[in-house]
């Protein structure tokens, strides 16, 4: 079939030139029928003829129609992955609340404006609840009949072949001396082989290869919608609260020892993991020379726990990015500090207080602050109750004095130091009011101050004592301890998730890397009674390797049956692969390329 190609000066085509391509189009796709159709199984578009009437039952089914389509389902999908950029750049009240304030205290103009477009709560917002919900609906609106339309294909043979193979993008014939009978044998016998689904039609044999192209496209989609259920179970469901535990103390999987927790809006306190755990030890090295100085080369928690009320206990390591796993709970290392150990004496001399207080690190070399707070058992030397607080900074290694500011050296405790400035007074914990224990509220507390009126002030080193003036008592720092902070999260469905996302890879990798073609090979008996062979290709897209596989089944047929001698053939010569040719003409309807 010669190709035409006109010449872009050339006016368009005259309206009885477009009726003529047109009725050769129809033409065409009448003689592909069933050849040329169902290699996806995407649902046909309808005539705008056999549409209903506009009415409501109209309205709702165009409005489905457009819902399930994939054009919608890839747009929702863009707008799930848009609408979460708010939700990675604002802070939001389900993470830290207390960032939240911030934000809006620093952000007055914009805060009116995110607060009613909800972007601090941008995953329980009902715009992101309606692109999820949408987005699922779509899914499973695309996914059920496509599923039934591949089921019905895999269940059915491959159509027969064209009246007119010559019309299909791939095509290739030649003459033989072998019985057609003979020839569609071994063409059926050759394309089982190649994996084919053959059978023999007529007098042809179609087959038919690459159904899992929409396997693939299938799995893709079904995995989306696992990821989406498994996203969604797990934020309704999930648990997660961190725990600071100072060596030798321990922890127990309960609402109240937490330090702070968030969960789902659906979880239940009583689905909480009973196990209990308890802090041996802490152990951390660090790089001593190089570029590389300080970095952590040995970060463990040695934990001694127990799964359930009674159970046995088992000693375990918790590293970073190496969680402790207990009854689908994971338990998280997430931080490392130093808990100096104080003891207080009031004015009669009498210990009120020794306990190791946890400091939070400011720096990657853990220079550490906090507060410590004396709230019952002390007395003045009157007798009279107070209460104490100080102020305290840590480094694990001093530069020592002169050498600048007080900020540690080294993440290791080579020298430790403890500065700490004193006050009296009011803590403010009799109000019923949350407080931060690492923060001393100073607004109704006094400055303690030295012979010389200033504030007292001082550097502790292990086992030395600051005297409180006026014999108000004394503070002594008796040694270290070191502390680590867990995470300890339960979030259902991640394996599904997981399985999700591996599904939705190998899906999209089958569905992009595998092609569904069909091959016909006809044989028939011509007028001079030789066999005349015609093999044609047809695929749901365009794709170079058509014809090259067309070409090496051709050669592979003729072996079993060659090529007739003719005016123009030599006998002894195989047919050149360069015969198959994609047709130049394009594909008519129903004929997908």
């Amino acid at each position: 079939m010669s190709n035409t190609k006109s010449n872009p000066s050339q006016e368009r085509e005259r309206p009885d030139e477009r009726e003529v391509r047109a009725e050769q189009d129809r033409e065409t796709a009448r003689e592909l029928g069933a050849a040329g159709s169902q290699l996806s199984t995407a649902p046909r578009e309808e005539a705008l003829a056999n549409l209903p009437a506009m009415g409501i039952i109209g309205w709702v089914r165009w409005f489905w129609r457009q819902l399930t389509s994939m054009r919608v389902a890839l747009i929702l999908l863009f707008l799930l992955s848009l609408g979460a950029i708010p939700g990675s750049l604002i802070p939001q009240n389900s993470v830290d609340e207390l960032k939240v304030q911030t934000f809006k205290g620093l952000h007055t103009t914009v805060t009116p404006i995110y607060e009613k477009l909800q972007f601090f709560d941008v995953y329980s917002s009902v715009w992101f609840s309606a692109i999820y919900i949408l987005l699922f609906i779509s899914l499973i609106g695309c996914i059920v009949p496509r599923t039934g339309t591949f089921i019905g294909q895999l269940r059915s043979r491959a159509p027969g072949a064209p009246k007119r193979l010559t019309r299909l993008p791939a095509y290739t014939t030649w003459r033989t001396e072998a019985e057609p009978e003979d020839v569609r044998e071994a063409a059926r016998v050759m394309l089982r082989k190649r994996r084919y689904r053959a059978h023999v039609d007529g007098d042809a044999v179609a087959a038919e290869k690459g159904y899992l192209r929409e396997a693939g496209n299938l799995m893709f989609h079904i995995a989306l919608i696992v990821m989406l259920v498994a996203f969604a179970w797990g934020q309704l469901f999930k648990s997660e609260g961190a725990k600071l535990v100072v060596e030798g103390d321990g922890f127990s999987n309960t609402i109240t020892q937490y330090d702070d927790f968030k969960s789902g809006s659906l979880f239940d306190e009583d689905s909480l993991a009973p196990f209990s755990f308890t802090l041996d030890n802490f152990v951390g090295t660090y790089e001593r020379s190089g570029p590389q100085i300080g970095t952590p080369r040995t970060y463990e928690a040695h934990v001694t726990y127990a799964d359930g009320a009674y159970g046995k206990p088992k000693k375990s390591v918790i590293k970073v990015n190496d969680p402790l796993v207990v009854d689908g709970t994971k338990v998280y290392l997430n931080a490392h500090g130093y808990a100096p150990v104080v003891s207080v004496r009031d004015g009669r001399g009498k210990e009120v207080y020794k306990a190791a207080v946890p400091l939070l690190p400011l720096d990657n070399n853990v220079t550490s602050s906090g507060a410590i707070k004396v709230m019952d058992g002390y007395r003045d030397k009157s007798g009279k109750k107070d209460q104490l607080g100080f102020q305290a900074f840590f480094v694990p290694t001093f530069a020592g004095n002169g050498k600048g500011m007080m900020l540690s050296q080294f993440p290791a405790a080579d020298m430790p130091v403890l500065a700490l400035n004193g006050y009296h007074g009011s803590l403010g914990v009799d109000s019923g009011l949350a407080q931060n224990v690492y923060q001393l509220d100073k607004s109704k507390m006094k400055e303690f101050k030295n012979s010389k009126g200033k504030q007292l002030k001082q550097r502790l080193l292990v086992g030395e004592t600051m005297k409180l003036p006026d014999g108000a008592g004394s503070i002594k720092f008796e040694g270290i301890q070191e502390w680590a902070s867990f995470q300890i999260s339960e979030q259902p469905a991640s394996g599904w998730a997981l399985v999700g996302a591996i599904g939705a890879i190998a899906g999209l990798a089958g569905s992009l890397f595998i092609q569904r073609r069909r091959i016909w090979v006809r044989a028939v008996r011509g007028a001079d009674g030789v066999t005349v062979v015609e093999m044609a290709g047809l695929g749901r897209s365009e794709s170079a390797k058509l014809p090259e596989e067309l070409a090496d089944l051709a050669v592979t047929l003729n072996a079993a049956a060659p090529m007739a001698p003719g005016p123009d053939n030599d006998p002894d010569t195989d047919p050149d692969p360069d015969v198959v040719a994609a047709s130049s003409a394009e594909p008519s309807e129903g004929a997908e390329k």
